[in-house]
């Protein structure tokens, strides 16, 4: 199977307990990806993807999600999952309505302001809140957020691999 057969949905955020439960973050508050499938992959920062079973999976603290795997089951397994990223196969989920996106998509690509500067790439995208917010991330490591919502997020081009976005602007406080 090649990487982009599976989506990107969140991460494991935490080890829950002592029996291999973790917590997991998903990209989209409202996504209901991992409730639909039988099987993940799970990527460490450093190291092989690899293909598990979800065993259970329920609401957990702070709106989170607490999932269960086959053949994890101590702490120290599920500690050694924390960090990696969740996918899930595109096979196991139903695609998108028109004019929606797979979050885990928007990764990767350009990111442009409407009149055409350059702003970088979309390195991730933390669901810290309500509203996704994109990561985007310039040549030089530099970071900003900007909110996955109607009046930030101009344009989605996903066959160009490309995004147009209006950087919010802030106001300095004295």
């Amino acid at each position: 199977m090649s990487s982009s057969d599976w989506l990107s949905v969140g991460y494991v955020s935490r080890a829950h307990g002592l029996k291999g439960s973790v917590i997991v973050k998903t990209f989209d508050p409202a996504s209901t990806a991992l409730g639909e499938v039988e099987r993940l992959q799970l990527t460490p920062k450093a190291g092989a993807p690899r293909e598990l079973e979800i065993d259970g999976l329920r609401d957990g603290p702070g709106g989170d999600l607490l999932l269960e795997l086959v053949g994890v089951s101590s702490r120290e397994a599920a500690e050694a999952l924390v960090g990696s990223t969740i996918s899930v196969h595109r096979d196991d989920l139903d695609p998108p309505a028109e004019g929606e996106f797979f979050l885990g998509d928007l990764i990767g690509l350009s990111a442009s302001t409407p009149e055409g500067r350059a702003l970088g790439t979309i390195a991730d995208v933390w669901s810290s809140g309500p509203v996704p917010n994109l990561v985007i991330r310039d040549a030089a490591g530099n970071e900003e957020l900007v909110p996955f919502a109607e009046e930030f997020v101009v344009k989605v081009d996903l066959p160009a691999r490309k995004i147009v976005v209006i950087p919010p602007v802030y106001e300095e406080v004295r």
